[in-house]
């Protein structure tokens, strides 16, 4: 059984390193999200700590997944700060350690952070990720629309250039 609950910013504080960790366990599983090699624990806890005003200020928001007081996933959302696009977000950092896939995590993160936004009045929802993976299967069969894909987006962890897509999900209000 899991729970999945938004952090505060103390909550947050606390489990910077549990954060870190998924973080390193993404980009030591090949994940394309926006880290190269060599890449430890001390560089994902300064990029997660690097973002505590923006979680204090609710401008970043991050759900973490537990089971057992462990955590096995996260997802955030990052808030428009332009008054012409407080209607959207974007939904960055969707992480689940491989030793807890294949159990719906991924999925459960997803919804919850799409209910989260529907009830805070958000009506669209992007992303981007890597052109074939997992992760963009998970969206493609979650309703999210792909609108297009770049060419040699984003690096790999080993630098190799990947190509990204780029998705986007209207919310029901």
């Amino acid at each position: 059984m899991h729970t999945i609950e938004r952090l505060s910013a103390a909550e947050f504080g606390s489990r910077l390193e549990e954060l870190a960790d998924l973080l390193v366990d993404a980009v030591e599983g090949g994940a394309s999200v926006g880290f190269v090699t060599p890449f430890g624990r001390e560089d994902a806890a300064a990029w997660w700590k690097g973002r505590a005003a923006a979680v204090a200020d609710s401008a970043h928001l991050v759900w973490g997944c537990h089971a057992g007081g462990a955590l096995l996933g996260t997802v955030s959302l990052l808030l428009a700060d332009k008054p012409n696009s407080r209607h959207r977000a974007e939904l960055v950092k969707l992480l689940v350690h491989r030793s807890a896939r294949g159990r719906g995590l991924g999925r459960a993160l997803l919804a919850e952070a799409e209910r989260a936004a529907r009830e805070a009045g958000i009506e669209l929802l992007m992303l981007d990720t890597e052109t074939g993976s997992t992760a963009e299967h998970v969206y493609l069969t979650g309703g999210w629309i792909r609108y297009g894909i770049v060419p040699a987006y984003a690096g790999a962890p080993d630098g190799t250039l990947l190509d990204c897509s780029f998705f986007y999900k209207r919310l029901a209000r």
